[in-house]
């Protein structure tokens, strides 16, 4: 009866004014006999059940080849590895977007906290970028930058207003894998130096020189790749062997002891130390730079000791190398309190790459560097056809305007902290949700089998949590260098009464689980 009732969603489901203790609704319908359970302080949406936010929105009706004969294309016809990615065991056929919300091809609706993979930033099809798209395919789709066009030369002031001095000289790309590429050239010819170190667990792309960046075997080929790139221990204070309750700079702490004095951080000492012998055993006393994400994405949205980044900058620019900052997933406002992420870690980088939020999920990247850096790279010619498209650019130029107009960064703040809140309270409650951490819209959950040997939950466990959570009416995404973290990077439009929705279906996922195991 439970799963059933569960299942219940679509867009004209209604709401109810009672408020509504979602415990007392598990314990009504699914309770063991003689079992007892204490009350669950977290409050959800005021319905009997997990009720879908009303939406205005209609979609169009779906009128063209159906779910078998896409299915039967996608095995046949397209990449092999998209039938991998298809993340569930019943894949979401999807049709139409419109802000924080999907529906796929049968008119059912989805409230999307993945965001295409963190990439819709402001919203599906905003209708003010996509007003500024629709202008500009009909004035001019493409051209080279070999021409002097104004969407290109409008944006690239712009996206430049926005990032400190020195950080002035824009390069466009059209990915992220390719902008990181693109970084590690430059990082490579201004310095000298060829080794490039990384953080284990990273992610920073799957073209085949920034694999070698990406510290995480299921992206990696059998084959040599990243010559010169070296990994370094990830300062993950919940998972790596150090770490306490006030290590990072997030809303919500690990449950770790900390027994740090004032101003001191045992686990930051001990991470840098381990950078240390890195350096002096595995790279050459001169190396060409240090990649980082300021927090990681497909690594589950994993932090670092508030001093880690701020410190490791020094060592390496000591060692003649530069540090660059990937912002794919973190950049635009996602983590609420700055633009950018390294700002939250008090840094300044030598170079910056970027993409996805960047417009809005049109393919697009970019590289800002200082007027130095970019004087180095011009001993040869760089030449990217698409780079800065007029299309792109000036969806790209709506969006940075949406971002402030609606005041997405601020929501980012507003609502991430909430909802990072509120799932401590299910991390305190269940044995099984072992971490909740992150900054803004950037959030992970990360699952264990239980939180004294932290050992991974299982990855048939993380299905089974993962399909009920899209079968009541919710799209999460997975990360972690074992599957094992829930990743929740909504478009930033997202409201706090998605969040409790969210947050409602979570919790019966989660609690439907422990009933079953």
């Amino acid at each position: 009866m439970f799963k059933a009732l569960c299942r219940i969603n679509g867009p004209s489901l209604g709401r109810k004014k009672d408020a509504f203790n979602t415990f007392d609704f598990l314990a009504k319908f699914h309770r063991p006999s003689g079992a007892v359970y204490q009350k669950s302080a977290v409050k959800y949406p005021p319905s009997d059940l997990p009720q879908m936010p009303p939406c205005g929105f209609k979609p169009e009706e779906y009128k063209d080849m159906s779910k078998d004969q896409m299915l039967e294309i996608r095995k046949s016809v397209c990449n092999p590895m998209t039938m991998k990615v298809t993340y569930y065991k019943k894949p979401v056929y999807v049709h139409q977007g419109y802000m924080q919300w999907l529906w796929d091809v049968d008119g059912r609706r989805y409230l999307d906290l993945f965001a295409g993979i963190v990439t819709v930033s402001v919203g599906h099809c905003h209708p003010r970028v996509t007003d500024a798209a629709v202008k500009q395919l009909r004035r001019l789709w493409h051209t080279t930058n070999i021409y002097v066009y104004p969407p290109l030369h409008e944006y690239a002031e712009k996206l430049a207003a926005h990032l400190p001095d020195p950080l002035k000289v824009v390069y466009f790309t059209n990915s992220g894998s390719e902008a990181n590429d693109l970084a590690m050239l430059m990082a490579r010819l201004h310095t000298g130096n060829f080794d490039i170190l990384t953080l284990g667990g990273s992610y920073h792309g799957g073209s085949p020189l920034a694999m070698g960046l990406t510290s995480n075997a299921a992206y990696k080929y059998p084959i040599a790749s990243g010559l010169g790139c070296h990994t370094t221990m990830c300062p993950d204070v919940f998972r790596g062997p150090w770490g306490g309750s006030h290590c990072r700079d997030s809303p919500v702490q690990t449950i770790r002891d900390c027994s740090c004095s004032p101003g001191c951080c045992q686990a930051n000492d001990m991470y840098i130390g381990q950078l240390k012998e890195v350096f002096a055993t595995s790279v050459p006393s001169r190396i060409a730079g240090f990649f980082g994400e300021p927090i990681q994405g497909v690594g589950g949205a994993v932090q670092y000791p508030k001093n880690y980044l701020k410190e490791t900058y020094k060592l390496v620019r000591e060692r003649g190398g530069v540090c660059i900052a990937d912002e794919v997933q973190t950049g635009f406002g996602r983590t609420g309190s700055h633009f950018w992420g390294f700002q939250g870690h008090g840094v300044m980088p030598d170079i910056v790459t970027m993409a996805k939020g960047i417009a809005n999920g049109y393919p697009m990247g970019a590289v800002v560097t200082t007027p130095e850096i970019a004087n180095s790279f011009a001993k040869g010619v760089h030449f990217n056809t698409f780079g800065g498209n007029p299309v792109a650019c000036a969806i790209a130029s709506s969006v940075l305007d949406t971002l402030k107009e609606d005041g997405t960064q601020q929501n980012s703040a507003n609502v991430g902290t909430y909802l990072m809140t509120e799932l401590a309270k299910l991390r305190d409650k269940y044995e099984i949700i072992g971490d909740v951490r992150g900054k803004g819209l950037h959030i992970g959950v990360e699952m264990v089998k239980d939180k004294v040997s932290q050992e991974p939950l299982p990855a048939e466990a993380m299905s089974q949590i993962f399909e009920d959570t899209k079968d009541m009416g919710v799209l999460i995404g997975k990360g972690g260098v074992y599957g094992q973290t829930f990743r929740i990077q909504p478009p930033m439009c997202i409201t706090k009464e998605d969040a409790d929705f969210f947050l409602a279906v979570f919790h019966h996922a989660v609690h439907s689980y422990m009933e079953r195991r």
